[in-house]
């Protein structure tokens, strides 16, 4: 059993429940997420299963589409609202909604994020949101993302001294969108917090595309596998393809290095097909000019 299984994460649900639970129901250990959502939040998440566990890495660096809501006047210690607040501010004013939409324009292109205290990220060999349960703060330092759009989705609600309103952002891997919400309020002058947050898109597996747990159990149930799972190369759509014959294809196969197509590529990566099957990834290799070495072989 192999491909991507587009599962429609719950709320409530971390990233690892739906890779236990999916195990439990495919009977099989081979299962790999690409790139984790919060509990709270519900959304997309590909998992690869069996051979489609190769290409995990380069799923997860792909672009992501989210839908949030950004609250404004009170600022929160998780940037959610799962937190307790720590800054509040009285929205008396009522914008103007050309103005909020010209703030959001300027966070397209690449910005800094400094990731949030309650996140997976690693200082000194420690998670962030380990030390933020102690109660203490550290020093984390700024990663450059890339917003690759962001759009207001609707006009602005205004409810007991707060303001709120939802946003489309289409963005790289490693992107908090969190902290991108309380830098917005920022950017406006309030403190804010992530509301609500949905993942509909990663690389090009999209909400349509997605099902729910128990839809997956049923379909197990009736082994309709060719109905759950994408093919591998849904998965590396956003790489472009080298296109061999059939003598290339074999020494493809047996991962030699090779001498480098001629056709120019976006990316120093790329993936080999032979009549339109995805046989490897190769890479135009860093030691030997007019080289390519594979990275992974299927």
């Amino acid at each position: 059993m192999d491909g991507i299984l587009p599962v429609w994460k719950p709320k409530g649900w971390t990233s690892h429940d739906c890779v236990m639970k999916v195990r439990k129901i495919l009977h099989t250990k081979k299962v790999g997420h690409t790139g984790t959502l919060d509990p709270d939040v519900e959304g997309v998440l590909p998992l690869c299963i069996g051979r489609a566990t190769k290409i995990v890495p380069f799923l997860t660096d792909t672009v992501k589409v989210y839908e949030a809501v950004v609250t404004l006047g009170v600022a929160t210690d998780t940037e959610d609202s799962s937190g307790d607040a720590v800054e509040t501010k009285e929205v008396a004013e009522v914008f103007d909604e050309e103005q909020i939409k010209e703030v959001l324009q300027t966070f397209q292109g690449k910005i800094k994020q400094i990731p949030p205290m309650y996140s997976a990220v690693k200082i000194k060999g420690k998670k962030l949101y380990e030390y933020a349960r102690e109660g203490k703060i550290v020093e984390r330092p700024a990663r450059e993302v890339y917003i690759h759009n962001i759009e207001m989705l609707g006009s602005i609600n205004y409810e007991h001294g707060k303001a709120s309103f939802p946003f489309r952002v289409v963005c790289s891997k490693g992107t908090y969108i969190r902290t991108l919400c309380v830098d917005i309020g920022t950017a406006i002058g309030y403190p804010a917090h992530m509301s609500f947050l949905e993942r509909t898109r990663t690389g090009d597996i999209r909400k349509e595309d997605c099902y729910q747990i128990e839809d997956i159990e049923k379909l197990a149930e009736q082994e309709a596998y060719d109905d759950l799972l994408l093919p591998l190369e849904r998965g590396l759509n956003h790489l472009d393809a080298w296109q061999v014959d059939k003598e290339t294809s074999e020494r493809i196969q047996h991962g030699q290095v090779l001498p480098a197509p001629a056709q120019s590529f976006e990316r120093d990566i790329f993936q080999v097909k032979y009549q339109d099957k995805v046989l490897a990834i190769y890479q135009f290799h860093p030691e030997k000019q007019g080289k390519i070495k594979p990275v992974r072989v299927f």
